[in-house]
């Protein structure tokens, strides 16, 4: 898992639209918070991009651009999105999952998927880093409230 305080590495993805997203595209724009669901059959991950949707626009006003990882492929992300109404970017990978590329590969003998949240600041920084077995723990809306409150002003 990344960790609070380090540079952002490098992350390539693929959105739904089969183009490449490069982290480091935001730097110097842009905060980015990338959530991570565990499976978009998960109702407890569901809910928690729902509740991202739902104060979307106060993170555009604070300059936080939202990206969603998913573990599933290109095609299955494409009908999720479009069945949440995910109005984000969704990211899969290439070649490994986008929780892979993360740190957040599979725990319990390699099986159970991690899900997560990273907030990344405007110079790449990784401010907030959660990630859990279970996807109760992967989403604090107040403790990224928080980290963002204390970033540089627009």
């Amino acid at each position: 898992m990344l960790e609070t305080g380090s540079p952002a590495p490098e992350l390539v993805f693929e959105d739904t639209m089969g183009d490449t997203v490069r982290l480091s595209d935001y730097r110097g724009r842009h905060a980015v918070l990338l959530y991570f669901v565990r499976a978009t059959s998960c109702p407890i991950c569901n809910r928690n991009v729902q509740d991202l949707v739902r104060i979307s626009d106060d993170l555009a006003a604070d300059n936080v651009r939202v990206l969603i990882a998913v573990p599933e492929s290109r095609e299955r992300a494409v009908t999720w999105k479009a069945r949440q109404r995910v109005p984000f970017p969704v990211l899969t990978a290439r070649y490994d999952t986008p929780h892979e590329l993360a740190g957040l590969g599979g725990k319990v003998f390699g099986v159970m998927q991690r899900s997560g949240s990273v907030l990344i600041d405007v110079q790449g920084v990784v401010r907030h880093a959660q990630s859990a077995t279970l996807p109760t723990g992967s989403y604090d809306r107040k403790a990224i409230k928080a980290v963002i409150g204390t970033l540089s002003p627009r």
